[in-house]
């Protein structure tokens, strides 16, 4: 079974999470408690949540770059909102698509065995699930709503109508009469009834049905308030489009895309960095421009792919690299006639005719056929425009576009087939983690700015990440002996502005700085580092408001693109190890994890008295309201439809309970039969000792399942508490073997898991491994400077610092972390030293002298003293000495020098 992806599993803890403070809370408090961080002008904001589209009904949007599986994590997020939102295992979702084309490669998803989609709705429903189009609701019968998960796949437009009597999704259907029998009251005040432009629409209709419940695909979704999912839902943001899905009266909205809206209520977004660390696509993009003619870019396109296939043969899996080429159309050199006979010709490439597939509107030689069949022989695909919305080959990794970047149309379309990466999983051979593409360019335009700017505007990247993708063929770095590298292209910028700088060009920047004047204003190039003081010049030639706020755009795209193009880690540096806290168990030296603190602390759910303090029920008149920890969720008896009671069969029991209870549950680090038990005795213990009702936690059972979990969560941390102190006297930093550690953690060059906001400081940091950094405010809302930008302002420039890293918390397998005895300590940041060490720093401003504060700073001197002078741990804080960050941060490093050299 295809497992979810961290990023994935991320943002459906995020969307349930929401959902379920949305039924405690309310709407504006869950929003404020899950949605993120915006960065601007080095401040932090979050930004608030936006009913216009959709009023009361929750409305929300995952981010989610091209390549990332949207379509397998919206089949997960049907199942977590039907139990968060609608307290139902057999939820109605209505799954809406921009074209009859993904529709109908969705519904395929969604149906065929073993394909991960409908995996991922089996591993949550069995076979109790139903995938229909909207003409094949009449199918579904009364007696499967409720026992059964319901999942209609249309496109927005067989909805979108202000004249609903030509639209079939709205017309009476004698056939679905039977959904709409002993309607409650409140029911029939959602749903549309018959008018009289329904009977001179409908001849069947006669003046008897006037006022009549209609027994519409429409009314019928609406009686049961779907979850509703739009996959690209940037195409649906219209006025209509809205209204039509309130009508609907839908339980939530979620919307999944690369390029949300600026209206659009993101609450979680996924960088395409992430979808790198998981193995989903391939990055980076390698680029070669050619501006010698069409066919010295296709032959290099053809060496490519040869090279790559044979470099395949290496690989595990079957693997056989397609070539993508995107001809010009009939008003061009190279279209798909010329194309075609140039590569089979005796003057050009002598491919076979077989291994050629022309996918256009008139020729559709891709139709039917499987790419990742062994048995098929295509190896290159001919298109103009994009193919076929929903094709998908993961063995596609080249793309050779003929038309000119500038205005080519469709080639984001085309990336995005050569991004994806085969069967989702690393491969063994570097060059085929990488895409290929070569691109036809003329003498002025830079390629290379212009894929940028389709991974940026359709693709869903951010600029430092789409800068970072693309790297150029001819990219090469000069070696020193002590570790750096230095780029062998010049570093240049290119700056236009709508006027020509009248000021004088200042005297220390007159050899970086030319300026040439064009019918538009100038073009300024910038020979060596964008500078504040290069900056400062630009702006002060424009004129204050649009002007200078389009240069300053575009001084920070040429910025993240030197960014990408100067950091460590893009230049493929290492960085270097650094030791775990380990200690010795059974004669083994083991790394400090969760997992074995646990197993030495002898985690066991019978450990202490079965109990599940913070869970109540209260029932009174027509309120049935459940507590959790707090957290008060309540139901309205009256609402039959809302309460899901014919989920709960008429002789269910206490085993039928555990069982559903079990299946919420599981546990990695507890046995099934172990589970099973104490759910058992917790649920005896409930109805024998608290007086619970089983019906009251049947019907509760997924709040009662959340409690659950809770209560495992910290009986796991109370074993994690006592294996931590038994194993404390003996922590040391792995040893040193070879020059290298055994239990180390490092960080690699193209896996850094940061999220926004990001910096976007004046500051220029010189030494940052990566070319963003995570989470670091320039200023304070008062305008002084932060205190954690003040902290690593002084590393960066600390001459004995190589490189420093601004550590990602709670991402345990891209950062470094020391072990507490609660949870893993990320230290804010990490360097490496010239000589070689490794320095950790904590910052914690102020000094107020917690508990966990101590925790951490004993933690990291023991880490420090047990490395035989390999590492250096610092608690960054207002001592008592009065010394600066900055000293402290040297004295740490020099006295560390003196006490190494005395050894």
């Amino acid at each position: 079974m295809f497992a979810l992806k961290d990023y994935q599993q991320k943002a459906l803890t995020t969307l349930n999470g929401f959902f379920y403070k949305l039924r405690a809370n309310g709407l504006d408090d869950a929003w404020l408690a899950c949605a993120p961080l915006h960065e601007k002008n080095g401040q932090s904001w979050q930004a608030k949540y936006n009913p216009a589209a959709m009023g009361d009904v929750p409305a929300v949007c995952v981010r989610i770059p091209t390549g990332g599986g949207k379509t397998f994590l919206a089949a997960h997020a049907v199942a977590q909102a039907g139990k968060t939102l609608r307290d139902t295992a057999a939820p109605v979702a209505l799954w809406l698509v921009p074209s009859d084309a993904i529709r109908s490669q969705t519904l395929e998803a969604l149906s065929t065995p073993r394909n991960p989609c409908r995996e991922a709705l089996t591993q949550h429903f069995g076979e109790r699930v139903r995938v229909c189009a909207l003409d094949d609701l009449a199918t579904v019968g009364p007696q499967e709503v409720g026992n059964s998960a319901i999942i209609i796949v249309a496109t927005i437009q067989s909805f979108n109508v202000k004249d609903k009597t030509i639209r079939t999704v709205y017309s009476f259907d004698e056939s679905l009469a039977p959904h709409f029998q002993a309607l409650t009251p409140q029911q029939e005040s959602r749903l549309d009834r018959v008018l009289e432009a329904d009977i001179a629409a409908q001849p069947y209709l006669t003046v008897a049905d006037l006022g009549r419940v209609k027994a519409s695909l429409a009314n019928w979704l609406t009686l049961h308030q779907p979850i509703v999912i739009v996959d690209e839902a940037h195409n649906n943001r219209t006025a209509q489009a809205f209204c039509t899905l309130r009508d609907l009266h839908p339980a939530c909205l979620i919307e999944l895309t690369a390029t949300p809206m600026p209206d659009s209520n993101v609450i979680f977004h996924v960088g395409a960095q992430a979808l790198a660390n998981e193995d989903m696509v391939k990055l980076p993009i390698v680029l070669m421009e050619h501006k010698t003619g069409w066919k010295d870019a296709v032959r290099d396109a053809v060496l490519t792919r040869d090279r790559l296939e044979t470099i395949a043969l290496g690989e595990a899996d079957y693997i056989r690299p397609v070539l993508l080429f995107q001809a010009e159309d009939v008003n061009g050199e190279a279209t798909v006639e010329a194309l075609l006979a140039h590569l089979i010709s005796l003057d050009g490439e002598k491919l076979d005719r077989k291994q050629i597939a022309i996918a256009t509107g008139e020729l559709k030689e891709l139709d039917g056929v499987v790419l990742a069949n062994p048995t098929c022989p295509i190896r290159f695909v001919i298109t103009v425009k994009a193919l076929k919305e929903g094709w998908d080959c993961p063995f596609a990794y080249v793309l050779c576009s003929l038309q000119d970047m500038k205005s080519g149309k469709d080639v984001e379309q085309l990336l995005g087939r050569v991004m994806r990466m085969p069967y989702a999983r690393p491969r063994q051979q570097p060059e085929l983690g990488k895409a290929y593409a070569h691109v036809v360019s003329t003498a002025t335009a830079r390629a290379a700015d212009a894929l940028v700017d389709r991974l940026v505007n359709n693709m869903g990247f951010e600029r430092y990440e789409a800068q970072a993708a693309i790297v150029s063929s001819q990219m090469a770095f000069a070696s020193f002996d002590d570790g750096r590298q230095q780029s062998l292209l010049p570093l240049e910028a290119v700056i236009a502005l709508p006027v020509v700088p009248t000021q004088t060009i200042p005297e220390a920047l007159k050899g970086s700085i030319e300026i040439r004047p064009t019918s538009t204003g100038a073009t300024v190039i910038v020979r060596g580092e964008l500078t504040v003081e290069v900056e400062d010049f630009l702006l002060a030639a424009c004129k204050p408001g649009k002007q200078q706020q389009a240069v300053q755009e575009s001084i920070e795209r040429e910025r993240a693109r030197q960014d990408a193009q100067l950091a460590p880690a893009s230049r493929g540096v290492p960085f270097a190890p650094l030791p775990q806290l380990c200690f010795e168990w059974d004669g083994e030296l083991q790394a400090v994890e969760r997992r074995v603190l646990a197993e030495l602390g002898d985690f066991d759910l019978f450990a202490e008295v079965v109990s599940l303090a913070g869970f109540t029920v209260h029932e009174s008149g027509s309120l049935f309201e459940i507590d959790v920890a707090g957290d008060k969720v309540v139901y309205n008896n009256a609402d039959s439809g809302q309460l899901q009671l014919n989920e709960v069969t008429a002789h269910a029991d206490e085993h039928d309970l555990v069982r559903q209870l079990d299946r919420s549950c599981r546990q990695v680090d507890v046995s099934q039969v172990a589970l099973l038990k104490w759910l058992l005795a917790l649920v005896r213990h409930l109805i024998g000792d608290r007086g619970l009702t089983l019906t009251a936690l049947v019907r509760g059972k997924y709040l009662l399942a959340e409690a659950i979990r809770r209560e495992i969560d910290r009986r796991r941390q109370l074993a994690v508490n006592s294996g931590f102190q038994k194993a404390l006297p003996e922590f040391r930093a792995a040893p040193v073997l070879a020059d290298s550690f055994r239990h180390a953690f490092t960080f690699r060059v193209n896996q850094y898991p940061a999220r926004p906001p990001f910096y976007a400081g004046r500051f220029r940091f010189k030494k940052h491994y990566y070319p963003v950094i995570h989470d670091l405010r320039e200023k304070r809302k008062d305008g002084s400077a932060a205190e954690e930008f003040v902290c690593a302002r002084a590393i960066d420039g600390h001459p004995e610092v190589k490189h420093w890293v601004r550590n990602v918390a709670t991402d345990e397998r891209f950062s470094f972390w020391l072990p507490t005895a609660t949870d893993y300590f990320y230290p804010d940041f990490v360097a490496e030293l010239k000589d070689g060490r490794v320095l950790a720093v904590e910052y914690k401003g102020q000094l107020q002298v917690h508990e966990d504060t101590r925790e951490k700073d004993q933690i990291g001197r023991q880490w420090e003293a047990s490395s035989d002078g390999k590492c250096l741990f610092l608690m960054a804080v207002a001592d008592d000495l009065g010394r600066n960050v900055a000293t402290q941060i040297s004295d740490k490093i020099g006295k560390s020098i003196g006490v190494r050299d005395a050894r």
